[in-house]
């Protein structure tokens, strides 16, 4: 069967982040995610992960400044400080929730400096996440809504990981971006199933609910865990309203590959 967590940086983002995870328990996700959980404090979300018995996937390093349109700093040169920093803040929080890993977000760069950049970044990333038992994910952007980001292709990122080696770097296979920047979702997870630590989900184009749009999920989902995918599928999506009413899809797509309803 297929498990979904509840990606709480778009699902019920009206709520603090302690609520939105004991909402998302009580509507039946298997697991959470966020994106910056950086303004809750620190023992309000690990208890409210205790008490929901809900394990938070990821989280994000800080985007940088947002006055200066910053979308993540792994790439960017010149501002290695303000890196390296975002990650020891994201691991200490990381390390106190109990979450197994961290989104090094790259932001807008390109060219061999934004390489090397990144690169040095993402070594010394890892190196100190191994200390705290974390690992470091990198994910692909498509170019429509993330214009100007370091890494827009599944290619990019392998060679990346390949290069630095890093047994705690990994990809995250969002199937959103790639679809819009790439295609050929299925090829391009088999070709990397063995650096892909995590995978999220929504509709093509519009980023809805996943059981619209152009992608075949239930489909693609089917062929994840027949190949040995164990991990999660996060719903990274805009529910369009009120998320608890754009769950319909939820129970079915829990079902996919339980023998029991093929």
């Amino acid at each position: 069967m297929a498990k979904i967590s509840a990606n709480l940086g778009f699902l019920w983002r009206e709520l603090p982040l302690p609520a939105a995870i004991r909402t998302a328990a009580g509507a039946g996700f298997d697991a959470v995610e966020c994106h910056w959980p950086y303004r809750w404090p620190v023992n309000e979300v690990r208890d409210a992960l205790a008490e929901s018995q809900l394990p938070m996937l990821c989280i994000n390093t800080s985007r940088g400044d947002q006055q200066r349109d910053e979308f993540g700093l792994a790439a960017v040169p010149g501002r290695e400080p303000a890196f390296r920093a975002a990650v020891e803040q994201a691991l200490a929080y990381a390390s106190a929730i109990g979450c197994p890993r961290v989104q090094a977000v790259a932001g807008r760069a390109s060219g061999a400096a934004a390489y090397k950049t990144a690169v040095e970044n993402l070594g010394w990333a890892c190196a100190l996440a191994a200390a705290h038992d974390v690992e470091i994910v990198i994910e692909p952007k498509n170019t429509r809504d993330v214009p100007g980001y370091f890494l827009t292709s599944v290619e990019q990122a392998a060679a990346l990981i390949h290069e630095l080696g890093a047994t705690n770097l990994a990809l995250l296979f969002d199937c959103y971006h790639v679809q819009i920047n790439q295609g050929d979702l299925i090829r391009r997870f088999e070709r990397h199933r063995e650096i892909i630590s995590h995978i999220q989900i929504a509709a093509v184009p519009e980023r809805g609910a996943p059981d619209g749009g152009e992608i075949a999920y239930r489909r693609v989902i089917a062929h994840f865990l027949a190949a040995g995918y164990r991990g999660c599928f996060g719903a990274e999506y805009e529910p369009g309203g009120d998320t608890s009413a754009s769950l319909g899809w939820l129970p079915a797509f829990q079902r996919i590959g339980d023998r029991n309803t093929q």
